[in-house]
């Protein structure tokens, strides 16, 4: 049910992708498409923070420019090849076409025209291209409560950090006992910064136990994601290898058919009498 509402907020903001009914072709090429757009997205980040900073020079922006814009471009082209209702898919996906036309003036070079829109255009191609890879993101943090134990982990790291900031004088900010925490939880321990207080340190033995714990429940869970992952595929094979199977000894079948068929009629037409013999003698015919 979830599933399905995400799939329609994704349509109708014109990230749709490709539609169930489609060609396993086509749900191949999305697949195999989405890597390479989500490295696009993290190259928009990159760049983003770059332009904000002042750094690199504006060839090297219009190059990035380029790079999306092309990126897009292929990517629907490909799509298009590759579906049978391209007017579908073209309703469903149609801010790719809004990203394409709109990125038309930064690759001529015309961002200073308008500064304020480029931007958003970019955070919206970015944001794109992460709700395109969100399906699977979903499917793969709902299984064995994956997500769940995630957030889990997530909110014990900053409560940890905030409790650690108020309980030990070492740790001047909340952001510093956050990032203590996380480095303790990981059992990484840079030594940075140190609780001074044997308070602080009894939390600290706590939070390194905790932190084991919990890395051994993702470290499952993950084994477990990818072993079902590796089952699912000799699963696949092991139902192609039966219908392989299944089709050879149905074609055996139709042969042994055929043959007995034949040796019929082979019998058939030994045990008739030879033409000479069905004649009758008389004085004409000794």
């Amino acid at each position: 049910m979830m599933s399905d509402r995400h799939s329609l907020w994704m349509t109708r903001l014109g990230f749709g992708g490709v539609d169930a009914s489609e060609s396993l072709k086509a749900k191949r090429w999305g697949k195999r498409l989405e890597w390479p757009m989500l490295f696009l997205a993290m190259w928009i980040l990159v760049d983003w923070y770059m332009r904000s900073e002042g750094q690199g020079s504006a060839r090297g922006h219009l190059f990035t420019d380029w790079v999306i814009w092309l990126g897009f471009i292929t990517e629907l082209a490909i799509m298009l090849l590759v579906v049978r209702d391209r007017k579908r898919y073209l309703r469903q996906n149609w801010m790719s076409l809004v990203i394409i036309a709109g990125g038309l003036p930064a690759i001529w070079g015309a961002t200073a025209l308008y500064a304020g829109a480029a931007r958003m255009l970019r955070l919206m191609v970015m944001l794109g291209i992460l709700f395109k890879v969100s399906r699977d993101m979903r499917s793969i943090l709902a299984r064995h409560n994956l997500g769940t134990t995630l957030l889990i982990c997530l909110i014990f790291l900053i409560v940890s950090g905030l409790v650690i900031s108020t309980l030990d004088p070492a740790f001047k900010t909340p952001i510093d006992g956050i990032w203590w925490a996380w480095v303790t939880i990981t059992t990484v321990g840079y030594g940075d910064i140190v609780p001074s207080t044997n308070e602080g340190r009894l939390f600290g033995a706590i939070l390194i136990l905790v932190g084991i714990c919990m890395f051994s429940l993702l470290t499952a869970s993950f084994s477990v994601f990818f072993i079902e992952k590796d089952e699912g595929q000799l699963a696949e094979k092991e139902r192609q290898n039966l219908e392989r199977i299944h089709r050879l000894e149905n074609r055996l079948e139709r042969i042994e058919h055929q043959l007995e068929r034949t040796i019929q009629l082979l019998e058939a037409r030994d045990q008739l009498p030879p033409p000479d013999a069905a004649e009758p003698k008389g004085p004409d015919n000794p």
